[in-house]
């Protein structure tokens, strides 16, 4: 019969758990969970010492979800115009490829940009956190400007915003205003809208008749593209990893996704660039 007093308690220090995730050292980690600022699965811990199991349990700093899975990759593209949103292209055209083929993971994009669409593009292989930022039906808000053609007048941003009406139903965005004017030639547009349908800026846009010349993608939910430019990337700062590992957790609890469980391994690259799951798809 084994010694059961020498066996171990199960589970890995919450406070190791942290440091490993890269919050703090594991001092200062220490000090957060005595201060409450820790949470597991919802509850706040107050207990340095408590032990935890990484690959079930979910924490948070302050509100905010933290990545304990260290094997998980998110980066941020300014996709530059000419580039078409997809690993692999079937018609040879320049494809994401070019951006990740130095790296040992492999990562897959979040939603699409239509070819002559640029800006703010995640490249990720966390299936959940892709799954949730591009479907539709979680309504994550993405910002874009826009340069259009003519100058557009007031009424036209109160008709953006009370609802327009296209061949496939009533749309309004959430916010926009003019952000430059040049005469009758041009004018920069700054749209916000959270919905998933398929090129849905550049149709809103010639709907109220001013085309689209030029788009870019500047935010996508929490994420701002900043300073970035047209063809670099970067990986997500762990804050901003945080804001959108807390929209993932927060449509996981309200249920939204239990029926939509999502696995980047078994889901082949249609599933997870499907056409429909982005507002500027190709």
């Amino acid at each position: 019969m084994s010694d059961n007093s020498s066996v171990l308690p199960a589970g890995v220090r919450l406070q190791k758990v942290l440091a490993a995730a890269g919050v703090a050292s594991r001092r200062v980690c220490e000090q957060y969970i005595a201060e409450g600022r820790v949470s597991v699965n919802g509850a706040v811990v107050t207990v340095p010492g408590t032990r935890i199991d990484p690959d079930v349990d979910r924490v948070a700093v302050d509100g905010r979800a933290v990545q304990l899975d260290t094997t998980k990759r998110y980066i941020m593209l300014n996709k530059p115009r000419g580039i078409v949103s997809s690993m692999r292209d079937e018609q040879g055209r320049p494809d994401l490829s070019r951006f990740t083929s130095h790296l040992d993971e492999r990562l897959f994009n979040v939603g699409r940009l239509d070819v002559e669409t640029s800006g703010l593009l995640i490249l990720t292989n966390d299936g959940e956190i892709a799954h949730v930022l591009a479907h539709p039906s979680f309504g994550v808000a993405k910002t874009y400007v826009a340069k259009v053609r003519g100058a557009v007048e007031p009424r036209t941003l109160t008709a953006l915003k009370s609802g327009i009406t296209l061949d496939d139903g009533p749309i309004a965005v959430d916010a926009v205003r003019v952000l430059d004017a040049h005469g009758t030639q041009f004018t920069l547009v700054e749209l916000t809208i959270h919905s998933g349908r398929n090129r849905i800026v550049r149709r809103m846009m010639a709907e109220v008749g001013h085309p689209v010349i030029d788009l870019v993608r500047r935010s996508f939910g929490p994420l701002h593209l900043g300073t970035l430019r047209a063809g670099e990337m970067r990986e997500l700062s762990k804050d901003e990893l945080g804001g959108i590992l807390t929209i993932a957790r927060n449509a996981h609890v309200t249920g939204e996704i239990a029926a939509k469980e999502y696995d980047a391994g078994a889901a082949g690259p249609s599933a997870r660039t499907a056409p429909n799951a982005e507002e500027e798809s190709r």
